[in-house]
């Protein structure tokens, strides 16, 4: 299997020029949307890991999918043929750019400040960002970010929060279509590195996380807060999802991703949805197909 993988990434990166592949201002397009002011749209992977999957996924209306493994098995392997059929061909040639139309994310097992091993096997594979689960403290999104950045060179700018990521490109080099120096310079969390193309992710899931969402939120290197569905959260608040507490607590996140300019994201589960959650100001949504495609006809958003 991995020489067919292989096969399928190195097809795509020969269609590119050295400046075709270098020459996007973000390799990560959901960076690129939201860099830009725009809305991201993406669905959650809840174990179908199959190139036919990954091929329907690449030409959908969104711009990224994120393989949930806290809730299913953990499987390298199988992020990684996910990502090779992300690959579209097509898109490569019409963009002129490695750029993908949909940036593979993951969420893992480990809680943020156990989860440098994961994170580098994830980002080693060529992932373009991570999800952290129950992030309850700013030492717990400090760590976050910590393990999505290589450790910086003597006299380098934005050097906080220091990096502990081991070094190694060849990989992830590959699957982003780019050399080495090139994935290196752009394997930073955005938008600490205005030229960062990684997106830590946290995820405000308890009470204690909610109290301390100003200082996560803060955290330089904290690309977006996500929410999901509140599950997690309405539980730690010991109340039903459908609460108005739960509510009141989605508006506090929300108020500070505006207060730190962090993208915010949340699950809507149907058009109306999407519609109202964009208009009140998040720019991160994970929904369904035909909720996105609905909604962002609603919103004249192409």
């Amino acid at each position: 299997m991995r020489p067919f993988i292989a096969t399928i990434l190195m097809a795509a990166c020969l269609l590119l020029p050295a400046t075709a592949q270098e020459s996007a201002s973000h390799l990560n397009p959901v960076i690129a949307r939201l860099a830009a002011g725009k809305t991201v749209y993406g669905l959650i992977n809840t174990g179908d890991l199959s190139l036919a999957h990954a091929r329907d996924t690449a030409r959908a209306p969104v711009d990224f999918v994120y393989a949930d493994m806290e809730h299913s098995p953990l499987d390298f392997p199988g992020l990684a043929i996910f990502l090779a059929g992300l690959t579209d061909k097509a898109a490569i040639v019409a963009k002129k750019s490695a750029q993908p139309n949909v940036a593979l994310f993951a969420r893992f097992p480990p809680e943020a400040d156990q989860s440098q091993w994961v994170v580098k096997q994830a980002l080693d594979i060529g992932l373009m960002g991570v999800i952290f689960n129950g992030v309850d403290t700013r030492d717990q999104a400090v760590t976050a970010v910590r393990t999505m950045r290589y450790p910086p060179m003597r006299g380098a700018a934005r050097r906080e929060p220091v990096g502990i990521r081991g070094y190694s490109t060849a990989a992830a080099s590959f699957a982003w279509g780019v050399s080495a120096a090139e994935y290196e310079r752009r394997a930073d969390v955005w938008p600490l590195s205005p030229d960062g193309d990684l997106l830590a992710v946290v995820m405000i899931e308890s009470v204690e996380g909610l109290e301390n969402v100003d200082q996560i939120a803060g955290v330089p290197g904290v690309g977006a807060l996500f929410l999901g569905a509140g599950s997690d959260l309405s539980r730690s608040m010991g109340v039903p999802a459908s609460s108005p507490e739960v509510e009141a607590a989605f508006q506090r996140v929300l108020t500070a991703c505006k207060a730190h300019k962090v993208a915010c994201g949340i699950t809507a589960g149907s058009a109306n949805d999407v519609v109202r959650r964009v208009k009140e100001g998040w720019n991160m949504i994970r929904s369904t197909v035909p909720a996105i495609t609905e909604g962002r006809a609603q919103l004249g958003d192409r």
